[in-house]
């Protein structure tokens, strides 16, 4: 608990200035996870207009994806890049899902936490980011999603170190915050908006930044 309240200043500081996020933006729990995998490594920009695709064809759904020619889906999501990586991703998660779960992801939200979890990382492809945007954004599970804007607004603010790897963070933030599905969905989605429109790798927009207040004295990465 005893980064609890800064945490909170950093929540509250963003969700004043950027209001709700209403993340993750999909109409169904299995379009959130279509979304999970297919945004790795590339832009949410990128990732979207893969599942536009998708959903203009009709396959944000399990059996008509699983049944289709292979070569036919692969335009469908190049814009997302890696797209034949993401092909096998994708249809090694729907494979689980129809096999283990009667082809409703939501049947994994009668399981407990660690098990469900432990059942998605069993997957090839997916990750623990991967999983874990999965469990909280499509299954309402309280877990915190960390990632590199995590890393980089919190490393400039002093709070992480720049070798932390991902478990170390997402235990920061949860043993520090409240266990609420509803408060981990909206601070990551902040962390992310904040980062990508301020906090970026080059030329940081410090100033402007929701987070200016709350860098420590004089560290200021803009130029």
């Amino acid at each position: 608990m005893k980064y609890r309240k800064i945490l909170l200043e950093y929540y509250q500081t963003a969700f004043d200035c950027l209001g709700e996020s209403n993340w993750w933006p999909a109409e169904t729990a299995l379009e959130v996870c279509f979304g999970a995998i297919l945004t790795q490594n590339t832009t949410w920009k990128n990732a979207f207009a893969a599942i536009e695709n998708l959903k203009k064809n009709n396959y944000l759904d399990i059996d008509i994806f699983l049944s289709r020619p292979k070569e036919e889906i692969l335009e469908l999501l190049r814009p997302a890049g890696y797209f034949r990586a993401k092909y096998e991703y994708l249809s090694n998660f729907l494979y689980f899902v129809q096999q283990e779960l009667e082809g409703n992801i939501l049947l994994l939200q009668n399981k407990p936490l660690e098990l469900a979890r432990e059942k998605l990382l069993s997957i090839k492809g997916i990750g623990p980011e991967t999983a874990d945007s999965i469990l909280l954004y499509a299954l309402d599970f309280p877990i915190f999603v960390v990632d590199a804007y995590t890393k980089r607004i919190f490393n400039r603010h002093g709070l992480l170190t720049s070798d932390v790897y991902y478990a170390e963070m997402q235990d920061f933030f949860m043993t520090a915050l409240q266990n609420d599905a509803h408060i981990f969905n909206e601070f990551h989605a902040l962390i992310v908006r904040v980062a990508s429109t301020y906090c970026k790798t080059k030329a940081p927009l410090c100033a402007k930044c929701p987070f200016c207040s709350l860098l420590p004295a004089g560290e200021l990465f803009c130029e």
